[in-house]
């Protein structure tokens, strides 16, 4: 999905002669998430990316809550780019239970399918067979916990009524609980996530578990803006064939009021470093123009400086 012809880049580039040329020196903080998240290697990868595309700009990843405080961060200008979840992104946007931020899309990271996971020596097959016991769902304010809840929800369940529920300061902590079987299960998403591929390499192995096709079926008729997903074979050891989930894509933030030439540097950085990323993290394979255009619910929750680089390179 990656597309760079250089054709549209010198257009791009001629285009707008500020955007090319302007010296941005102030450092940009990135809001990521707590220590073993996935956001970790993916802001690091973000900010190693856009420096050596576009050596102008500097960006520091910043170990926050996570989405959830991303969100408020980048509202009060504490921090200027923000990783998001797509379920949390959607809900600040369209204004879910608040007023809509007056937030835009700098780029679509990538997909996040939700899934289940499970020691290999587990009995656990489906969903239903965690009912009741003490599952996993990531940090306090980690946007898995909302995707789990909207996809739960889609399938009849609610996330503290029929789980244990468990919510731990570091995704890192949860391979510790599993093996000792503190939890049954760990809830999570993403290509390539810490967590999942930690237990996946483990001795025992690990399981996958998502809904059923009727279960996922329910679940898009509900809240629309999931989407079936695919996660392909191989992503995680012991993995042989593809996984048939629901998610959602999780984007990179920052103000609507953000300098519309800044914006559009950062979008030509990572169109440029397409290759670049998916090199850096697994995950960054999907982190392309083209997806932060099919991503999204709508156009208009593109940045401006976007908008004005996609068209620049005929994507719009």
């Amino acid at each position: 999905m990656t597309t760079t012809p250089s054709a549209h880049l010198d257009r791009a580039r001629s285009a707008s002669p500020r955007a090319a040329t302007e010296n941005f020196k102030q450092p940009l903080i990135l809001g990521t998430s707590p220590p073993g998240g996935g956001f970790i290697p993916y802001g690091d990868a973000v900010a190693t990316t856009i420096h050596e595309f576009s050596p102008s700009l500097t960006v520091i990843p910043k170990f926050t809550r996570g989405s959830l405080e991303n969100i408020p961060l980048l509202e009060d200008g504490s921090i200027q780019l923000g990783l998001v979840g797509g379920e949390a992104a959607f809900e600040a946007l369209t204004g879910i239970g608040r007023t809509p931020a007056s937030l835009r899309v700098i780029s679509a990271m990538y997909s996040s399918a939700g899934m289940f996971v499970v020691p290999g020596r587990s009995r656990a097959n489906t969903v239903s067979d965690l009912i009741g016991k003490p599952v996993i769902f990531g940090a306090p304010g980690s946007s898995l916990g909302v995707q789990a809840r909207y996809i739960l929800d889609g399938m009849g369940l609610d996330l503290n009524r029929d789980f244990e529920a468990i919510f731990i300061a570091r995704d890192d902590e949860a391979r510790a609980m599993l093996d000792n079987d503190q939890a049954a299960a760990l809830w999570g998403g993403g290509l390539g996530w810490p967590a999942f591929t930690d237990l996946a390499q483990s001795p025992g192995g690990a399981r996958f578990l998502v809904p059923s096709s009727e279960e996922i079926e329910g679940i898009v008729r509900k809240h629309t803006f999931l989407k079936q997903m695919e996660v392909p074979a191989n992503t995680y050891h012991g993995q042989s064939v593809p996984i048939i989930s629901v998610g959602s894509w999780s984007v990179i933030l920052a103000h609507a009021d953000m300098d519309e030439d800044l914006a559009y540097l950062l979008a030509n950085a990572l169109h440029e470093g397409e290759r670049r990323m998916a090199e850096l993290v697994p995950s960054g394979c999907e982190t392309t123009s083209l997806n932060s255009l099919l991503a999204i619910p709508s156009p208009e929750y593109l940045h401006a400086g976007v908008v004005r680089f996609l068209s620049d390179i005929e994507l719009m």
